[in-house]
């Protein structure tokens, strides 16, 4: 839970709304020995934020405690699409 809090604290610059609510992150795997799996997307292949995201990401969870080793890896398989917003972000967005 503590993994999922750090990763709401990071933003798309382009929506405002936190990456993890925007449906960014497949998959968070917690490894022994405090290592972290990060699976994740981008709203784009061509997001503006394509370099400096994934290490934003990365920096976020390495800051939880116990976490001693972040993976990070990005996949535009599945494509990122809108079907992906949680409640909360189509909140924010004023979609729901």
């Amino acid at each position: 839970m503590e993994i999922v809090n750090a990763l709401k604290t990071v933003y798309d610059p382009e929506i405002p709304v936190n990456i993890y609510d925007l449906g960014l992150i497949y998959e968070v795997e917690v490894l022994e020995g405090g290592k972290v799996r990060v699976l994740m997307t981008l709203t784009s292949p061509n997001c503006p934020v394509a370099e400096s995201l994934p290490v934003e990401v990365q920096d976020a969870v390495a800051g939880v405690n116990g976490v001693t080793e972040v993976e990070l890896n990005l996949t535009f398989d599945p494509p990122w699409s809108r079907d992906m917003l949680s409640d909360e972000a189509l909140l924010e967005l004023g979609l729901l």
